[in-house]
């Protein structure tokens, strides 16, 4: 398979996953089922992988929640990366169509992950006095303090 087709199904996997447990899933769930029906899923097919979805959202929202679970969101990735790596295989065609989703996943301005301008400005005391992080999204973070 070639090697852009392999890294978009990588990106595909990872957006999937991340987008699980964000208040965007609604839309992308219905983006994927219609992107993985396009071979030609009956009604039912497509019934079993919104639901396949929605299971592993739980999962992942459930891991989530109770301090998280890297090796299930990794395993989510790696199982996902291999359906897409299949499904761009079959229909090389579908690498547009997966590569529009993503755009419009995409928090960038310029979409597929593109660097656009950034402006960073820390504003209030002239001292800052702990430590300032500047990112995109933050799940959580913790500090720990010195004894």
């Amino acid at each position: 398979m070639e090697a852009e087709l392999v890294a978009l199904a990588a990106s595909g996997a990872t957006a999937l996953v991340q987008h699980m447990v964000a208040d965007s899933w609604g839309q992308v769930r219905q983006r994927l089922v219609t992107f993985f029906a396009r071979g030609g899923a009956t009604p039912e097919e497509e019934a079993e992988l919104a639901g396949e979805l929605e299971e592993l959202r739980d999962e992942l929202t459930r891991a989530r929640d109770g301090g998280g679970d890297g090796a299930l969101i990794g395993d989510a990735e790696v199982e996902w990366r291999a359906r897409l790596r299949r499904r761009l295989a079959e229909d090389p065609q579908a690498a547009v169509e997966l590569q529009s989703i993503l755009d419009e996943l995409s928090p960038s301005p310029g979409g597929r992950g593109g660097a656009g301008q950034v402006r960073n400005t820390i504003s209030g005391t002239p001292r800052i006095g702990g430590p300032v992080i500047q990112a995109a999204e933050i799940g959580s973070i913790n500090f720990g303090t010195g004894r």
